[in-house]
């Protein structure tokens, strides 16, 4: 869908002969005097049949790798939110063309200025808007999951256990359902983490809806719902997509459909700026989730962002600042206890820094033994979760209503096993020496009563009837080493690890971080006390290093992560042990499967670019994932060849060929984008007479800005313009807004090289020129879906994955 000359296709007819010079450029790539035949290019340059036959033309394939060249589907289309949506890379390079270069020469200074100002103005609103929407969030869970906590306990100490597990699943159920029908009916989008589509988006993908702003309004929404109805998710994968959408909202450039049509705005209508923007706002989100600001940063570096720069770094440093100031801010605002059941809870935060470790030799065993578990753990859980999404996606395609009855059966489940399991774990009397009330009654707290008599607690029920934020709090809670019962902790990670798998594809924002850290912890717990007598470490320590080795084996991240768990629990004395045990446990699980996220990726057809290449990929060279005949133009085009192509192709970047008499011989002049043809053709800016203008009338018509990239679903379509037949007749100078400097790589470059050079630039077309002269100027365009693997072992089935 973003060049065309590779075989990819979804149901646009080829187009006949026509007159003019609207060319169809056959590859003649044999040199010994064998032909090759190609069959007419569809939408995204498809062609049915392309074979090298010998020169006794007896039709005898010569090329054992090649086959018959089929539909490349597969590359075109991801499934966002269960509902197949087409593919459309994003245009992050710089148009070179003659209005690019008028508006660079007369920009002065005060319109730079104001560029630079505004773009640190929109890094400000950005910060402040995500810590506002984190602590709202957290806000919100606190208060309505407190509610159905406190309402359950009341009628549990009136010992009406039935008539509380019906309070407590009731209103469960009734958040579940909420929540997956907003997901369901206004935003398919918004369901799950986010930050695969962030991450796709970031390496150059758009794909439909996953950021506009019923997205947005879903995912904050939908979010607080989720966990207040007890699911074992988290907001943190949501927040980091709910500040990408922010971002991208605020990136817009402008709306003219509310009125929002400052001058100023106009500076970021492409895509590069939003790009930046974007990556602010997932390096906020990972902030407001964690009070991490360092350690956001470092998510956007290591995880989401593709290409990165200095200049970058400074402003994520700077967004994630203020995301900390402004928590910080509204926190203290809530200590007076004006926030309801909020009080200090919700933005997971723990001091460990009063339990300084010293460490031995003997330590560092348990360490290890922490992080191979951790990569095995975490290799199981991503190649579980695979095998669970597919099964979900059965059940999600079907519809809405599917999507809610499955996330109501796993909200019964959840609440069954948060209700129910409690009731085998025994009652523990309360410890003499408690700091705290024991048992807590009305809040939370590490001890809880449920059903346990006065002066006793439930181990199970502290774990189990909080919030996430408050379970990982007792968890990692220091001095408590007889606090949890062996058997507690087995039965809890258990529960944790299972639901943590089922709960994730339902039709809810859910985050993988707070599943994933609670098992993490469990089974750090439960190592520390095994391994007691021959280490002097907490147990609240060895709950953060098995949250740490779980983390580094789902989600293979480590410096992010490694920050993110140290700023979490202020512990700087931890840092040599957490970095070993991330180091370990993503080795470990690095042997069996790919990250969790980078699964995700590619289980929704998200054609993402590595920033290596394939090893098989070095067998190849750039002209053989090409495929003619090309539709280019003429540097003077006919108006109806023009718009033609445009109706019968979803082609985004066209080759412009100059021919004689307008030059000496066949020249390339650069690439034209479908967008920037509509709105030519829009100004009707026509003549008669097939010559070539200076392009001054085009000039003074338009303005840089009139070709800006448009917001989300609101560019010009072919289908909105209409031409008299004279017009049609009439000619039309591309010169002007032709990008007369793309990059080009020459047909015998090798494959792998080009792939790393797309990546590396952040292109959608890469132009292909032949190796030697006499033909005509280009071979193809490569687009990002050329260079992914199904469509290469598409074109080359004997060609082995494993070269």
């Amino acid at each position: 869908m973003d060049g065309h000359p590779s075989p990819r296709s979804h149901n646009h007819h080829p187009p006949p002969e026509m007159d003019g010079s609207f060319n169809y450029d056959i590859e003649s790539m044999d040199g010994g005097g064998g032909a090759w035949r190609g069959a007419s290019t569809g939408r995204n340059g498809s062609s049915e049949a392309l074979l090298r036959y010998d020169d006794d033309g007896s039709g005898g394939p010569r090329e054992p790798l090649l086959r018959k060249r089929t539909k490349n589907t597969t590359s075109q289309i991801a499934i966002v939110g269960a509902n197949v949506c087409p593919i459309e890379s994003l245009d992050y390079e710089i148009v070179e063309n003659d209005l690019f270069k008028q508006d660079w020469r007369s920009r002065k200074k005060k319109q730079i200025f104001q560029y630079i100002v505004l773009k640190w103005a929109l890094v400000l609103l950005i910060g402040m808007l995500t810590g506002i929407v984190g602590f709202f969030n957290n806000l919100a869970v606190e208060n309505i999951a407190g509610f159905k906590l406190l309402l359950t306990n009341d009628l549990m100490l009136k010992h009406r256990y039935f008539t509380a597990f019906l309070a407590y699943g009731g209103c469960n159920l009734v958040l579940a359902a909420t929540a997956a029908a907003i997901c369901a009916y206004i935003a398919p989008a918004a369901a799950g983490s986010g930050i695969p589509e962030v991450k796709a988006y970031l390496n150059g993908v758009d794909a439909y809806s996953i950021l506009a702003p019923s997205t947005l309004f879903v995912k904050i929404f939908g979010s607080i719902l989720g966990v207040s109805a007890g699911f074992v998710l988290g907001k943190e994968g949501p927040m980091v997509h709910t500040g990408a959408c922010i971002a991208n909202l605020l990136g817009q450039g402008g709306s003219r459909k509310y009125h929002l049509t400052c001058n100023w705005l106009r500076y970021f209508k492409n895509d590069r700026d939003r790009r930046d923007l974007i990556t602010c706002g997932s390096a906020a989100g990972v902030a407001a989730a964690f009070r991490a600001p360092v350690g956001g940063v470092l998510f956007a570096l290591e995880e989401a962002a593709s290409w990165w720069r200095s200049a970058l770094l400074w402003r994520t440093f700077f967004t994630t600042a203020v995301v900390a100031v402004v928590l910080r801010a509204l926190i203290e605002l809530c200590r007076s206890g004006k926030c309801g059941l909020f009080g200090q809870g919700g933005l997971i935060m723990f001091d460990l820094s009063s339990t300084i470790p010293t460490y031995t030799a003997q330590d560092l065993v348990a360490i290890i033994v922490l992080g191979i578990i951790g990569g095995v753990f975490g290799g199981l859980f991503n190649f579980l979760l695979d095998r669970i999404l597919r099964a979900y996606s059965i059940i999600n395609e079907r519809g809405p209503p599917f999507k809610i009855l499955l996330t109501m059966a796993i909200s019964i489940i959840t609440s069954a096993c948060s209700y129910g399991l409690p009731w085998l774990a025994p009652c523990t009397p309360c410890p003499v020496d408690a700091v705290e009330e024991c048992p807590s009654i009305g809040r939370s707290g590490n001890f809880k009563n449920f059903q346990c008599p006065p002066g006793y607690y439930n181990g199970l029920a502290s774990l189990f009837f909080n919030t996430n934020d408050d379970a990982i709090r007792n968890l990692f809670s220091s001095g408590t080493e007889k606090e949890f019962h062996m058997s507690t902790l087995f039965v809890f990670f258990t529960a944790i690890y299972c639901l943590g798998l089922v709960t994730y594809g339902i039709a809810v924002p859910s985050g993988l971080f707070i599943p994933v850290i609670l098992a993490g912890a469990t089974y750090g717990r439960i190592v520390g006390t095994l391994l007691g007598p021959i280490s002097d470490l907490d147990p609240g320590l060895f709950a953060l290093l098995g949250a740490a080795s779980f983390l580094g084996g789902t989600m293979r991240m480590t410096v992010s992560v490694c920050v993110i768990l140290l700023e979490l629990t202020n512990d700087l004395h931890m840092l040599p042990l957490v970095m070993l045990v991330l180091l370990i446990s993503k080795t470990i699980a690095d042997c069996f499967n790919k990250g969790v996220y980078d699964q995700i990726v590619v289980m929704k057809g998200l054609p993402f670019m590595e920033a290596h290449a394939e090893p098989y990929m070095r067998h190849l060279v750039a002209g053989d994932v090409v495929s003619g005949p090309l539709i280019s133009f003429s540097g003077v085009e006919k108006v109806g060849n023009i718009v033609y192509a445009l109706r019968i192709t979803g082609h985004n970047g066209f080759p412009v060929v100059d021919e004689p008499p307008v030059s000496e011989s066949p020249e390339l002049v650069g690439l034209v984008l479908r967008s920037h043809l509509l709105v030519l053709l829009k100004g009707k800016t026509f003549m008669k007479d097939k010559v070539k203008t200076s392009g001054s009338f085009v000039l003074r018509r338009f303005g840089a800005f009139d070709y800006a990239k448009a917001g989300s679903g609101k560019g010009l379509k072919i289908e909105d313009l209409d031409f008299t037949d004279e017009e049609l007749e009439m000619y039309v100078d591309l010169h002007p807004i032709t990008n007369t400097s793309p990059y080009t790589v020459v047909e015998t470059m090798s494959l792998a090289k080009a792939a790393v050079l797309f990546r590396a630039l952040g292109l959608r077309h890469l132009l292909v020129v032949p190796k030697t002269p006499g033909r005509p100027p280009i071979v193809g365009i490569l687009t990002r879906h050329d260079f992914m693997p199904e469509h290469i072992h598409g074109l080359f089935p004997n060609l082995g994955k494993s070269h």
